[in-house]
């Protein structure tokens, strides 16, 4: 079987402006199982760190993609692990950030924050410029529902981590807490507010809300009137410039590297595209839709349908 990119983009972030993913957890690898998440339910779901690919690898291929990028003149902003898992169920993350640090370019993590009450994984993220801590719910059963985290997880053990962890970190800190319809987030929310507001340093927290097709088929957004009180809870709690939507669509400034096919399976394997993105995507690299076309005969490509949207998902190499 071949092995799948460790690197993609730049791809556009609502967040990060223009980030170059770094892929190191093969699909799909996790902690947790969340029911909105966008790059399928969890195949493999443990809370063992263990080596994946090996670093100079991964350092080789984020590499090449920057310098493809910078002949371009395509601007990065982040370097982001970004995977198909949980980043921080790679043993080896540590050494990979101080390689990628001879890259000169800041690198950030999005994790589900679930390992952090572990030392080591406190240790390799303190190396990172910039860390989005997932925290959706300081409630038992509410974060079991959004989450199905692995057994051997308690809740209590990672808020204590979060907590010395971030009053630690030197760099940026945001949190990002998804909201989901049919989840009780009002009565949920003051709660996780004032955890919020506890934690000694934290930059930004952003309330999100699906936006590409999710695991579990009743997955929606909740409703305008739900967003906005969530809203207005967080920034009574942590002010009002401190709290941040994250609703919007993020365009469709997809990078190519030229390998038009394979662009756009390393993009999609973590990043599900809307069918305008992609139509873009293919005109700026001079291509068109037969090549989505025999990607999807091929069955490596697949398309979903979200809230009136199409998006167009890679298959996860074990069920090719």
């Amino acid at each position: 079987m071949k092995e799948p990119e460790l690197a993609f983009g730049p791809v556009p972030s609502r967040r990060l402006g223009r980030s170059l993913g770094i892929n190191n957890i093969p699909a799909k690898t996790c902690t947790y199982g969340c029911v909105y998440c966008q790059v399928g339910r969890t195949l493999t779901k443990t809370t063992k760190r263990r080596p994946f690919y090996p670093s100079k690898v991964i350092f080789s291929k984020v590499r090449r993609k920057v310098n493809i990028a910078h002949s371009r003149n395509e601007r990065i902003d982040y370097l982001t692990f970004v995977p198909d898992g949980e980043p921080t169920l790679d043993i080896n993350l540590g050494t990979e950030i101080s390689l990628l640090r001879q890259i000169g370019i800041p690198i950030t993590l999005l994790t589900n924050s679930s390992l952090i009450d572990q030392d080591d994984v406190r240790q390799d993220l303190s190396k990172t410029d910039l860390i989005s801590l997932k925290i959706d719910s300081v409630n038992e059963s509410v974060w079991r529902r959004i989450n199905r985290p692995h057994r051997d997880l308690e809740l209590s053990r990672i808020l204590e981590g979060i907590s010395e962890f971030v009053a630690d970190f030197r760099g940026t800190v945001v949190s990002e807490t998804m909201l989901v319809n049919g989840i009780d987030h009002l009565n949920d929310c003051e709660q996780l507010a004032n955890f919020l507001k506890s934690l000694k340093k934290l930059d930004k927290a952003y309330i999100a809300i699906p936006t590409r097709p999710p695991t579990a088929k009743w997955v929606k957004p909740v409703d305008e009137k739900t967003l906005n009180a969530v809203f207005q809870v967080f920034s009574s709690q942590l002010g009002e410039g401190r709290v941040e939507y994250l609703i919007g669509y993020e365009g469709n400034a997809f990078s190519s590297t030229g390998e038009v096919r394979e662009d756009l399976l390393s993009i999609t394997a973590v990043h599900p595209m809307r069918k305008e993105a992609v139509e873009e995507f293919l005109k700026r690299a001079g291509s068109d839709w037969t090549v989505i076309t025999k990607l999807l005969h091929e069955q490596k490509l697949v398309e979903l349908n979200y809230e009136g949207e199409t998006f167009y998902l890679r298959k996860p190499l074990d069920r090719m």
